[in-house]
């Protein structure tokens, strides 16, 4: 069962709209592919399900708010601030976490390892393109990947990493770890 309307996401991009300008389809449909993925991954539901959302809602939008290609640190700033203003600030850590490690090439094994690694790879299917599938049935994938199309996400990773490798040739993709 796919999920199409996420409130807690749907929120959080909302705010974002303006910073997010004309990519704000493209960031949304790669934020319900990461969401619907993790889902997929691993079923969850209520608080679960809501730290999922809001992973998938932060963990790129440093590349808009900060205008950086090194996003990281403030999407997570922007994540525990958004959790301590919702009452949710026991939730940084985890959700830090989601954030921090979703770029990490080898498995995930720190703390509150189950949502870091499901969320890690599902950002990783969807950025490979679904290249990477971690064992989901292909059928599944392209539902997913069908249902929220890539609306140009991946051609402007493309641009912004070629700028970045300009500008910064011997750090050209900052947020990528082992």
């Amino acid at each position: 069962m796919l999920l199409e309307r996420i409130a807690a996401l749907d929120r959080v991009l909302e705010t974002h709209a303006a910073a997010l300008g004309g990519d704000f389809i493209a960031y949304r449909n790669h934020a319900y592919r990461v969401a619907n993925l993790c889902a997929a991954l691993r079923p969850c539901a209520g608080d679960e399900l809501e730290k999922i959302a809001l992973a998938a809602a932060f963990h790129d939008l440093g590349i808009w708010t900060g205008r950086t290609f090194d996003y990281l640190p403030p999407s997570i700033d922007l994540a525990c601030t958004h959790l301590h203003c919702a009452g949710q600030g026991d939730w940084c850590a985890e959700i830090s976490g989601m954030i921090r490690e979703h770029h990490k090439i080898t498995r995930y094994r720190g703390p509150e390892g189950a949502l870091i690694e499901t969320f890690r790879r599902a950002d990783w299917m969807d950025v490979s393109l679904g290249l990477l599938s971690f064992g989901m049935p292909r059928a599944q994938m392209r539902a997913i990947l069908a249902k929220w199309p890539n609306a140009g996400f991946h051609k402007r990773l493309a641009e912004l990493t070629l700028r970045r490798a300009r500008s910064h040739p011997l750090s050209p993709v900052p947020v990528l770890k082992w």
